[in-house]
């Protein structure tokens, strides 16, 4: 007998009233493998607006679109590249050197962090405030080596607050990419420690060492790249500066990438444990500077969890478990002195912290230095 449709049979049966369909003749939606959930930005933008709207109140908003548009950049000038002409191709194009702008406003101006300005061996090109115009690709100079390194110019902050000497051993915690470490280089010092526990982040900033760097600057008594654990650094006042640019929600990234974003479903727990990680990296730092060293302290997020209460924790863990006092540094001249290119928020209790915003769209970027005492 030839199978009949199931409205076929209930005819044949006179079925009358409601008729239950069993559960075999229903369609049930697999929610747990066909339902993807938010994307990795647009957690990001959630959390940020619950988090960050208290945090900032009525800034929130210009922080929110400045953090939402695009990025703005700086030109750091590779002095390696034995290339004269650049900073002529690049001022043809209206752009200034944001560091020599400030020696001359502050060419009188007392203080560590003036010092430190007028010292400094870094230059860095910039748009004007309001132009959102971008730099073209870096050419490569007869020496083989690109003349200029394109990054986020507040990210050089903490490069002048460490306020580098030519005598002076350098430890860069967690380096890659390496913009930071490039401008390190530039001032010269005697030895520079490069580390980032990250093995592919790590082969990223050696090609950005090849691509800058000549081999005479990366012998082995001048530069040194690890891939160690930096919270468990083994190496103990040692060096005279120390800068801990820690991992982050990195929040500009995180709002404009799905890939590698950390508020991904997949990485909850890693973005929770951030701010112990990053307490434990400052801890690191500093145990390995000598007393009366510096260490900076540094962002690229907005979050006092990551920020202000890291800082504090580590202080006293350095303290209470390893017998190291330290001390935070007034970083206000900072703010004072670069107040024309970079938007600082006003009420950080600790460091400074550059906030984005459209007409200067640079940062987030927090930075604090830090004193050892003993």
């Amino acid at each position: 007998m030839m199978a009949t449709s199931l409205g076929a049979t209930l005819s044949l049966l006179k079925v009358r009233g409601p008729v239950r369909i069993f559960c075999r003749y229903r369609y049930k939606k697999k929610w747990a493998t066909s339902y993807v959930g938010p994307s990795g930005p647009r957690l990001a933008l959630q959390y940020f607006d619950m988090n960050y709207s208290a945090q900032f109140g009525d800034v929130w908003p210009s922080v929110r679109i400045g953090l939402l548009s695009e990025q703005k950049y700086g030109a750091l000038i590779n002095h390696f590249s034995g290339t004269e002409d650049t900073a002529h191709r690049l001022g043809s194009l209206g752009v200034t050197d944001f560091l020599q702008e400030a020696r001359t406003a502050e060419a009188e101006s007392p203080g560590t962090m003036s010092e430190a300005l007028r010292s400094s061996r870094i230059t860095c090109y910039t748009f004007p405030r309001g132009d959102i115009s971008r730099f073209p690709p870096a050419r490569s100079s007869p020496l083989g080596l690109l003349e200029y390194y394109l990054l986020d110019a507040a990210s050089l902050l903490p490069v002048l607050a460490l306020n580098v000497r030519p005598e002076h051993r350098v430890l860069d915690l967690c380096a890659a990419p390496g913009g930071k470490t490039l401008a390190l280089l530039m001032e010269d010092c005697r030895y520079l420690g490069v580390n980032d526990a990250s093995i592919s982040r790590s082969n990223r900033l050696r090609r950005v060492l090849h691509s800058y760097v000549p081999p005479e600057r990366r012998t082995e008594e001048r530069l040194r790249v690890t891939t160690w654990d930096g919270t468990q650094w083994g190496e103990e006042g040692l060096y005279d500066r120390v800068l801990v640019d820690a991992p982050c929600t990195t929040d500009r990234h995180s709002l404009h990438h799905e890939d590698n974003n950390v508020f991904s479903r997949l990485r909850v727990r890693e973005r929770q444990r951030l701010p112990l990680l990053q307490t434990h990296l400052l801890l690191s730092g500093l145990r390995a500077v000598v007393p009366g060293g510096d260490v900076v302290y540094s962002t690229c997020t907005l979050s006092t969890l990551q920020n202000e209460c890291v800082v504090e924790g580590a202080l006293g863990l350095a303290a209470s478990e390893y017998g190291v006092h330290a001390e935070v540094q007034d970083l206000r001249s900072v703010r004072e002195i670069f107040s024309r290119t970079f938007n600082f928020h006003l009420e950080c209790r600790i460091g400074e912290l550059v906030l984005p915003q459209l007409t200067a769209n640079y940062g987030p970027l927090y930075l604090c230095k830090l004193r050892r005492l003993r």
